[in-house]
């Protein structure tokens, strides 16, 4: 049970103290200071208001096991009893950290058999950064420092992360995008492809990157970064044709291929991997999220044999973090994919839920509001329109409609995302079937409240 919290002076102090991530902060205060979440169970979220929140997008991306795992904690309480923290910088390790990335290793089939620890997605990415190009400037080609991405994917906060990132809203905070990155467009159909058929669609979208390595100087690029699914984009699925069309690229230019794994990894889509979904082989792939089910701060970059040997003709690679390979975070890490492996939660995202939730969302696709209801394993998004046969959105600022229709969707009860004009949803990979449909009939109710608003702007 929760402990008696005095929720109105924790919202006091939120305000008077806490900087909470990615917000307005005078719109908290105006608010009231933030909703506070006191616990949570298997699916469902509480706050200090006394509402229960089933909740469509598993914390963060993350929650993959769901709420409440009580061996999550004792693994955790048990390592921090024997060994709570050593650092990985004094020529040591520690127990948890390297059966990790032994179990790690394994998940790629050892096809990318080395593995780097940091704290946050982010950190990942920032990591791939300097080895990209400490990897190009040992193997004797030092010009090759441009990385190329994607508008509107999103890889981290940090300065790297955000440079990387191709979301333009953050790129004026620090003055970014860094030199040294590129973007093209990205394969978002229905914002940006109505015209086209899906295969015709895919095969621009990646001959947009060839055309950057051809502009660029393929002597010149690192490397391709992409999400196999892009989350915080908005749940932009890549036609079929796509993710193996950038691969055949990057081969045939010789630059590396780089999948960021952080949403998308640990059964989100349907296997381990969301590169195994898509049908590619990356050379490097970051996690995070999934690893520990956000139980605690842990990520994870794997890298090629090949990229390792040309990295051991270095010397020291100074680059890590204080708690890279934390104990305590990888024994729960590697709980956490136990117990992804003994419930078979990644088959029954593929074979059970997943197929249930496109079919629910499907369901959706006669509501006046709804243009696009897509999915891919437990990753998916509802695109909300003015007119159903152009696509055109709602006449206010761009994004009015995911705002007001996942303020609608939390009121009854749904915790959802809304990004621009679309409401996107990653539940836990233990949601059950009925708590699928209860997911899309909320929905369903918060769009026919949201209509009549949308409609009078």
């Amino acid at each position: 049970m929760p402990r008696n919290y005095d929720i109105a002076e924790l919202r006091r102090l939120d305000i008077a103290h806490h900087l909470p991530a990615q917000a307005d902060w005078q719109e908290i205060e105006n608010l009231g200071g933030s909703r506070i979440i006191t616990h949570a169970e298997g699916c469902y979220i509480h706050d200090g208001d006394g509402n229960r929140i089933l909740d469509g997008m598993a914390g963060l991306w993350c929650v993959n096991v769901g709420y409440g795992r009580d061996e999550l904690a004792d693994v955790a309480a048990e390592q921090m009893r024997e060994l709570p923290y050593y650092n990985s910088f004094f020529k040591t390790a520690n127990p948890p950290t390297v059966l990790l990335a032994h179990k790690i290793a394994g998940l790629t089939q050892n096809r990318l058999p080395h593995v780097f620890f940091n704290s946050s997605g982010s950190e990942a990415n920032d990591t791939v950064f300097r080895l990209v190009r400490q990897y190009w400037k040992l193997k004797g080609e030092p010009k090759r420092k441009t990385f190329i991405s994607r508008w509107n994917a999103y890889h981290g906060s940090t300065v790297a992360g955000v440079s990387l990132g191709g979301m333009k809203a953050m790129h004026p905070i620090g003055d970014l995008p860094i030199p040294g990155v590129e973007h093209v467009r990205q394969p978002y159909q229905f914002n940006e492809g109505r015209d086209m058929s899906t295969e015709a669609f895919g095969t621009a979208c990646a001959e947009a990157i060839e055309a950057k390595i051809l502009e660029v100087g393929p002597e010149n690029v690192a490397a391709f970064i992409g999400e196999p699914v892009q989350g915080a984009g908005g749940v932009i699925i890549p036609p079929a044709n796509y993710w193996p069309q950038v691969e055949a690229i990057c081969r045939k230019y010789g630059i590396l291929l780089i999948c960021d794994e952080v949403i998308c990894g640990f059964g989100r889509t349907g296997n381990m991997w969301g590169h195994e979904t898509m049908g590619v082989k990356p050379d490097i792939i970051a996690m995070a999220k999934g690893l520990s089910s956000g139980y605690l701060p842990i990520s994870a970059v794997a890298v090629s044999e090949e990229i390792i040997k040309v990295m051991k003709t270095g010397g020291d690679f100074v680059h890590g973090y204080t708690y890279s390979g934390h104990p305590v975070s990888a024994a729960v890490a590697l709980r956490n994919i136990e117990i992804m492996e003994r419930e078979g939660l990644v088959e029954k995202v593929r074979s059970e839920t997943g197929p249930y939730l496109a079919k629910a969302l499907a369901m959706l696709s006669d509501h006046p509001l709804v243009g696009e209801a897509r999915s891919i394993g437990l990753l998916g998004a509802v695109e909300i329109v003015a007119d159903k046969a152009t696509g055109a959105r709602f006449g206010g600022a761009e994004g009015t409609a995911g705002p007001m229709v996942r303020d609608i969707c939390i009121k009854n009860g749904l915790m959802v995302r809304g990004i621009r004009d679309s409401i996107v949803m990653c539940p836990p990979l233990i949601i059950t079937t009925s708590q699928i449909d209860d997911l899309v009939g909320i929905i369903r109710k918060s769009l026919d409240k949201a209509e009549p608003l949308l409609r009078a702007l």
